[in-house]
Parts: C-alpha cells; structure tokens; sequence
C-alpha cells in the first residue's frame, strides 16, 4: 500500500485494517492476525519458508481478499500467461 498506492505507514495500515474488519492493535496482534489469516484463508508469509510457491499463494489470497493489486502477483500473471485468460472471460 505504502508503494503502489502512494500512502504513508499509518494510512496503509488503517486502510488494511478497514479492508479487513479489524482495527489496528489487532492488526498489529501476531497471534489474532494469524488466526484471522487462518480462518480467512489467507495463509502466512513466514521468514523461512522454504516453498516459494507457498509465499507467491498467500500473495494471491491477500491480493483477492482485499481487493487490491500486488506488483509481484500481477507480473506473476502476467509472466505465466494468467492475467490475459483471464480478460478473456
């Protein structure tokens, strides 16, 4: 948010929090954050995932959840051909 959208740290995260119902000290909550990502389905980013592609997933469910774009998913798509099938529905 604070990148593709121009926004500085409080804003991006009051947006994100709004995106996703909560307020900010929860969203700042490890714990209430991993379960709300669990029972979201969002998935977690840890520091040492060894799976690439487990990282890249969690980026799509925030990107779909939220309803906003990340630079890494749309050049993902893009890159594997995903974005033009899917302007073709």
């Amino acid at each position: 948010m604070q990148m593709t959208h121009k926004m500085k740290i409080d804003d991006a995260k009051e947006y994100v929090a709004n995106k996703l119902g909560v307020n900010l000290e929860q969203l700042s909550d490890a714990v209430f954050m991993t379960e709300l990502r669990d029972d979201l389905g969002i998935g977690t980013q840890l520091p040492f995932v060894t799976d690439a592609n487990f990282g890249m997933e969690t980026k799509f469910n925030i990107s779909e959840k939220l309803g906003m774009k990340i630079n890494s998913v749309e050049r993902f798509k893009e890159r594997a051909g995903i974005k033009k099938a899917e302007l073709m529905v």
